[in-house]
Formats: C-alpha cells, structure tokens, sequence
C-alpha cells in the first residue's frame, strides 16, 4: 500500500499590517483611504499565491480584510423628506464592507457626501473582520494556469479564504436581516463578498468586464434588438458618437467615437449566455443592452448580479402574446401591474407583495412612444396600451387545459403575456432599482392570430427598429432626470440603508 503523507500543521497566519481606523470629513479622502487600503490587501494575496508558487512556505495561511466604512449617530435628524437615500433611519452605528473603491469610487463619494450633509458627522474608514477570498483579489483579466496550483501542495483553501456562501446572501435587500445585540446595522445593501461574487458573474454570463456597464439598462428576449442596437451604435460611433464616447462589445471590443471600426484585439469565439453590449458616456451614463434570452430564470439571473453596479433604472423591451382582441401585432404594451408566475423570485419577494408602477419611468415610455410615432394624446391610444402585464414560467402554456390560465388572465384584467417582464420589475422593486417595461405585441394566441411564414422577418425588420428607439429616447430621458428624483421612494422600506 502507498504511504499516505500528510502536510505539515499551518504555523501561522500572516496578514499585512493592521491599518488604525481613521475618521474623515471630506467624501473623497475616504475613498481614496479606501482605494489604498483595498490594494494594498489585495496584492498582499497576489504576492503571497505567487510566492508559494515559487516555493515559499507552505505551512502558513494567508489572510487579508476588507476595508470597512462605519458612520455613528447619536440623534434623530430633520431630513428632507423628499429625499430617498442618504440618510439613517435611526440613532446607532451603521457599517458596511467594501469591494472594488475604484469601480464605485463616484458612487461612494456621492453616498457619503449625503451622509456627511444630512447628519453632519465624519465617517470612519478601517480594516473590517471579513477576510478576502483569494480568488475575488485577482485583477480582471487574469488568468491563473492550472500548472501554478498543481505546484502548491496543500488546499488553497488551508492557505487562503475561499467565497462563503454565508457572506454571498440578499438578507440586506429582502429586509429579512436580523441585527443582533451590538452588532452594527447595515449601511449598504450588499456586502463586499456578495459584491465581488456578482461582478465575477457579471464577466462570465455577458463577456464584459463590469466596469463597461452603464447605469441605464435595456433587457430583449431576441437578438434581433441587439442586431439594431449595434447598427445604431456603429454608425453613431463613425459619426463621431453624438454625445456618447464609445461601445463595447462581448470580449470587451471597443469602438471609439469617431471610429467606424473596433480597435485591434482578441475576437470572441462564440457569445456567452447573455451578451452584453454598451453605449458608453461619461459618468457612466450611457445605456447597456442584455440579451436575456427567454425565461424568468435567465432575467433573475442577470439582474441578481446587476443590481450590484446599483445602476439608475432598467427596462424590458421585448415581444408578448396580445391578449385583447382590439390588439394589432406591432402594438405596444407599457405595463403598470404585473401578475406574477414565474415563480423564481418566490422566496425572495412573496407573491402578495405588489409592484408598483414608477411615474417617472412611465411617463418617460410615454413620452417617447409620442416622440418617435408621431402619435399624442388619444390618437397615442391606437398603438399602445397600458395595462397588466402576465409573467409565465411556461413556455408552451397553449397545451395545457386552458381553462385555468385563461380564467385568472381575465380576472387580472391582463393585457400581454411574457416570461420576463414581471421578474425584471420585481427585481428592481427588490433591488430598489428604478424599473419599467414596454413589449411588442407578436402574437395573439387566444385569438388563432400567429405571424404565418415571412410575415416574421417583415414584422421583425419593420417593428424592432422603432421599438428600440423608442427605448433609448426613454433612457436618455431618464439620464437627464435629477437622481434623487428618479430613484422613487416607493421603493424604501421601513429600515433602510442609507447607501442607494
């Protein structure tokens, strides 16, 4: 029998320095403490993976934190009252993890600057209890061969912190958070584990690093609006980029305004699972664009992980079932209720929790269906309708006994039917990220009215050209909208954070 040899006990955990915590009245001195001390442990992780692949010490367990950013207040304050963010709820020590300061870093200053008007007091920046897995201290982009970890002959995971599934849930955001006795409250509404666990996701289903996405988001459930999305992009791009300053593709490809072609670099082999592309601007202010596929798993997924970047709004531009007789194909549906039955949003937001319409959003749909039809005020009811919108989680519902579905459809005073239209909003709603929705009538099942052989390509080529510029117009409409007026107050709970 081969002897079995067993590694040496760790002898140690070495750590960097222990950094004090240090107290800061100007939003982007924090940050820029926060920067350092993020690099700084970050690369200790690096240089300590790389070292034992050299041959360092294998008997020691390598351990850096994540920075932390904490707020105290002592007194209930008069805060504007219009205001959705940006302030505590109550009295009390407030804390939160940090992840990636450079990717966030005018998101934080925007936060704390709030929190230092509004309470007047100074935040404190220090080293939190709450390791760094190794494999989110990587940089983007990085490849580790599996030849280096074969050398190292113990389990990374008795060398470094590996993802905890215990620090990677929604607990903040579902406000099912409990805090204990002396623990601080939540200031942000995801911690730096489930941050970094989303952007890692983010690169792997849409092929572009997080750092691209912008903070206003169109999802499709076809690729024929990504095909007119990089055909509109392109030809703004060699026209000089009309306000925008460039767009990136799956494999991160980027064309630059005033270019009519992507720079030099790698072409992607074959797309991912939900490609995602990016109308850059300043400030992040542009729009992204996800294929989402078909399917309420597939738009939980994405906005699961989305929602982290904590962007302005997102919406759902895609096809639906007409459900009314009155109803043309090519007609528009902008939702203002949702039936709910895909059913993966279940234990996260129960059913009986209702999905408000957002005035500002819809009004922006509006608005721009009238600017790019012509069409205003009761001549704008002939191509659209608003109404309840039913999310399935069956495709082929048709072939069930239709007693059942019809039934509830009538009696929910449903409009179109869709597979992810209802995840996306709840999502959002969960998310406290402004959401909206308008689909395309293309078929009309309950009425025997399909599109028959050739009459898709033509309503395909006619409808998603203005259906996509319809939901950019509402985008940019919403871009030049004041943040603290789009981000509703309908979406706060009781306690919440005072990080948007």
């Amino acid at each position: 029998m081969e002897k079995r040899i067993y590694p040496e006990p760790i002898e140690s955990v070495v750590s960097p320095e222990p950094v004090g915590r240090k107290s800061y009245t100007d939003a982007a001195e924090a940050v820029a403490a926060l920067k350092h001390l993020y690099d700084r442990n970050t690369r200790f992780l690096r240089d300590s993976f790389s070292a034992l692949a050299r041959g360092a010490d294998p008997n020691r367990r390598y351990r850096a934190f994540y920075p932390e950013i904490g707020v105290t207040t002592s007194s209930y304050s008069q805060i504007d009252s219009r205001q959705a963010y940006g302030h505590m709820p109550t009295p009390g020590h407030f804390t939160t993890t940090i992840t990636r300061p450079d990717l966030f870093e005018s998101y934080l200053i925007e936060q704390l600057k709030l929190i230092m008007r509004n309470h007047g007091v100074p935040v404190v920046v220090a080293e939190s209890p709450v390791p760094i897995p190794l494999h989110f201290a990587f940089l983007e982009g990085t490849h580790v061969d599996g030849a280096i970890a074969d050398r190292i002959q113990r389990p990374i995971r008795d060398l470094f912190d590996v993802p905890d599934l215990d620090g990677t849930d929604d607990h903040i955001a579902n406000g099912t958070f409990e805090v204990l006795p002396g623990e601080a409250r939540p200031l942000a509404p995801f911690t730096a584990q489930r941050i970094d666990y989303s952007l890692h996701r983010l690169s792997h289903y849409t092929a572009t690093t997080p750092n691209h996405f912008q903070n206003f988001v169109l999802f499709t459930n076809y690729q024929f609006y990504i095909d007119e999305f990089c055909v509109y992009a392109r030809e703004l791009m060699a026209n000089g980029g009309g306000g925008y300053d460039a767009f990136v593709e799956p494999g991160n490809i980027v064309t630059l305004a005033g270019h009519a072609a992507p720079g030099d670099g790698p072409t992607l082999g074959r797309l991912p699972q939900m490609p995602a592309y990016h109308l850059k601007k300043a400030g992040h202010e542009g729009i992204t664009m996800v294929n989402i596929g078909v399917g309420p798993s597939n738009a939980k997924t994405i906005t699961d992980h989305i929602a982290v970047l904590r962007p302005h709004a997102w919406l759902m531009l895609g096809h639906c079932a007409g459900l009314r007789n009155t109803q043309a194909l090519g007609d528009y549906v902008l939702a203002h209720a949702y039936v709910r039955e895909d059913h993966v949003l279940d234990d996260d937001l129960p059913v009986w929790v209702p999905i408000p319409a957002l005035a500002e959003v819809q009004v922006a749909l509006e608005e721009a269906v009238a600017e790019v039809t012509g069409l205003s005020g009761y001549d704008l009811k002939r191509v659209m309708r608003t109404g309840t919108v039913a999310t399935i989680d069956n495709r082929n519902w048709e072939l069930r006994d239709q007693r059942g579905p019809v039934q509830r459809l009538s009696q929910s005073r449903a409009i179109a039917l869709d597979m992810e239209s209802a995840t996306i909003a709840a999502n959002g709603f969960r998310f406290r990220v402004p959401y909206g929705t308008l689909l395309c009538v293309s078929d009309k099942p309950l009425h025997g009215e399909l599109k028959l052989p050739g009459m898709a390509s033509e309503f395909y080529k006619r409808q998603v050209a203005q259906h996509l510029t319809i939901g950019i117009r509402a985008m940019e409409r919403l871009s030049e909208m004041p943040k603290e007026r789009l981000h509703s107050r309908k979406l706060r709970s009781f306690a919440e954070t005072a990080f948007q």
